[in-house]
Formats: structure tokens, C-alpha cells, sequence
């Protein structure tokens, strides 16, 4: 108990006041009534409004790819004669805004949205996208793991099963393939990464690679224990997107700017150090509490962001056996 009360203190505080990739609900919007803004006096109306900055925006890929950002996950979006292929939706406040800004590349329907694992960031907006005549697609699990109430030791809280509206419609178990929009779109259900449900999704010819949560560019890795994740898996899962790739691959992480092959190698090797500078400590006899205390991971500071260096080596601990 002890130790969960020291990861649960550790990651709540890494998240406080953040949007993090595992919420499942909706966050309050910043517009949003609260006591402080409730007090505080209207401004003087402003004559010269400036533009609303969107929140979604997208990035020209070519050959008719695009990835889109903003809050919540990268998308990736296929468009072409067939009609358009989305990789992830982010969250359900951005739904509309994400079908607005798929409208002005493609003037053909969303016809499927490719979940990469369950997390709300990623999935949040599958109502507005079925609602629209999208099919929603993902691994077994991922549909198993949102009817599911179960409680989330890392974040120290119970995560409540979802809404059916949100579940994908058409689920696989090992790999997919769809020829689709001209190209051989690969799904490949990488075990026990990030979580237990996730997939890679390949565009072959395009030379596209979306990765989903198992890469997060320049920052700390998530690996969502509670939700069936592994350190190892999630090295496994790298490795094989490392393999399908060349020198001229474009690869979308969950999180981060648009990588190449050699961005992701950089990656491979920081969680194989992760991984091995963990281990060394547990298999000496050392505590979790002494390997925080240690601070293996010290040359890694300037990853952090979502994620702390003690959530990291708790998360690292706990996928290599360590127990509460």
C-alpha cells in the first residue's frame, strides 16, 4: 500500500491542472463557468474581435495524407476516390471541428475511423463519427476494455465504463488488411504495449506509418499498466514499425511532431535504456521508492511533460513484475 500511495501521489501530481491521454471523461472547457471566473468583472466588450484560432489544424502529408493536430492524439487521414480513412479522433468536444476541417481535404464521407487503443484522447469522438455513417475499427480489446468498470492504480481512481455509442463496430484480432483509396492499409495489433489493444496502422504504399501511443516523440513514455501495458511491448511494438520503415517514411506518433525512421530509432534505444537501467536496480534487491530516489533516468529530464521520471520508472517497475 505503501507503494501505491507514493505512485498514485507521484503521477496525480504530474498530472494536476493537465489534459492527460488516459482521461476517459471530458474535461470543463475553459470557457466554462467556475467559481474564480463567476466573481470576476465583465470586461469591456471588445469592438475589434480577433479570429477564433482553431483548435484543430492539419498538416500536408502528400499524395492526399494529412495529420491532423491540436489537443487529444495525431490523426492521420487518408483521402482519395473511396472516401476518407481516419486514424483516431481525439476527444467528443472536437468532433464537429474535426468532421469541418476533414471536409475542406476531401468532399467524400468519413467512411472509417481506425481506433489505435482505447484511451479517450484517441477515441472520444466515435459517437460524432458513426453519427456521420463512419464505421469505427479497432482490436478485440479495445471494445472489451470500454464496456469495462475497473479501477486504475496508477492514477489512484476507477475508470467507468463507457458509453456503447463509443465502441468500435467492427473489431479484429491479430491484423487487418483494407485496400482502400489505392493503397494496402495494414492494421497490426502490437500486444502489450502502451495498452493491450493497440494497433499499427500501415499505409504501404504511401510509405505511412501511425503508431498510436506506443511513440511519444520527445517526451516520456505513457505505458498504461492497468490497461494490459509493458515497457517490453511497447519496445516491440517500436521495433516493428522500425522494420516496415525506410529512410523516406513518414511515421505519426500518438504525441509529438511527425517523425522518420531515425527519430524513431533514437526512441527504440531511450526505452531499451529505460528498460535495462530499471531492471539492473530491481534485480540488485532495490526498492521502488529507491530507485525513484536513485533517479536512473536523470539524463532524461527535459522529456518530461505528462509524464515525470518517477511515473516512468514506477510504470517500468510494475510492467517488469514489481507489485504493490
Amino acid at each position: 500500500m505503501k507503494h501505491l500511495l507514493l505512485a498514485s501521489t507521484l503521477l496525480l501530481a504530474a498530472c494536476s491542472g493537465a489534459e492527460t491521454v488516459a482521461e476517459t471523461s471530458e474535461p470543463k472547457a475553459a470557457s466554462e463557468p467556475t467559481a474564480a471566473n463567476q466573481a470576476a468583472p465583465k470586461a469591456a466588450p471588445n469592438t475589434a474581435e480577433a479570429p477564433v484560432k482553431p483548435n484543430i489544424t492539419s498538416q500536408d502529408l502528400g499524395g492526399g495524407f494529412y495529420m491532423l493536430l491540436g489537443p487529444g492524439g495525431n490523426i492521420g487521414v487518408s483521402t482519395g476516390a473511396d472516401g476518407v480513412y481516419m486514424i483516431d479522433d481525439k476527444f467528443a468536444r472536437f468532433g464537429q471541428e474535426i468532421i469541418d476541417v476533414v471536409a475542406t481535404l476531401s468532399d467524400k464521407p468519413i467512411t472509417y475511423v481506425l481506433n489505435t487503443h482505447h484511451h479517450g484522447d484517441h477515441s472520444g469522438a466515435n459517437a460524432e463519427m458513426k453519427a456521420v455513417g463512419a464505421t469505427v475499427v479497432a482490436h478485440d480489446n479495445v471494445r472489451s476494455r470500454m464496456g469495462k468498470t475497473y479501477m486504475n492504480q496508477a492514477f489512484g481512481r476507477q475508470q467507468d465504463a463507457r458509453d456503447a455509442s463509443l465502441w468500435p463496430t467492427l473489431t479484429f484480432s491479430d491484423e487487418m488488411t483494407l485496400w482502400f483509396n489505392g493503397d494496402e492499409v495494414r492494421a497490426i495489433h502490437v500486444p502489450a504495449g502502451h495498452t493491450d489493444g493497440d494497433t499499427i496502422v500501415h499505409f504501404v504504399e504511401a510509405n505511412i506509418i501511425h503508431l498510436g501511443d506506443n511513440f511519444f516523440r520527445g517526451m516520456l513514455p505513457f505505458i498504461d499498466v492497468d490497461s494490459g501495458g509493458a515497457i517490453q511491448g511497447m519496445i516491440n511494438a517500436q521495433q516493428i514499425a522500425y522494420d516496415l520503415s525506410d529512410a523516406n517514411t513518414q511515421i505519426i506518433p500518438g504525441h509529438g511532431a511527425l517523425a522518420t525512421k531515425a527519430d524513431l530509432g533514437e526512441s527504440i534505444k531511450r526505452l531499451q535504456a529505460i528498460h535495462d537501467r530499471v531492471k539492473a536496480r530491481m534485480d540488485a534487491g532495490e526498492s521502488l521508492e529507491a530507485i525513484i530516489a536513485a533517479d536512473p533516468l536523470a539524463d532524461m529530464t527535459e522529456l518530461e511533460g505528462f509524464m515525470k521520471k518517477p511515473n516512468v520508472i514506477t510504470a517500468t517497475w510494475r510492467s517488469l513484475g514489481g507489485e504493490f
